[in-house]
């Protein structure tokens, strides 16, 4: 299952940037942290990969937790 998300926006005086935002349950599925640095790669075939340097050690999640958590 894929998840959707729109592309931001926003223009200031001398910059704009776009904002890419993860919905909650796949942040929760990653173990994000807050402030937690990532990097953005653009593979040859156009996709974006995203890398986490200092990504802590996995934790295991059960099927049945995750399923029950999407509802």
């Amino acid at each position: 299952m894929g998840y959707k998300t729109k592309v931001q926006s926003i223009k200031r005086k001398n910059s704009e940037q776009f904002y890419i935002n993860f919905p909650m349950v796949l942040a929760h599925a990653m173990e994000f942290a807050p402030s937690e640095e990532v990097e953005w790669v653009v593979s040859e075939d156009g996709e974006l990969i995203l890398t986490r340097p200092n990504a802590p050690k996995r934790t295991t999640v059960k099927k049945t937790q995750v399923k029950k958590n999407l509802e």
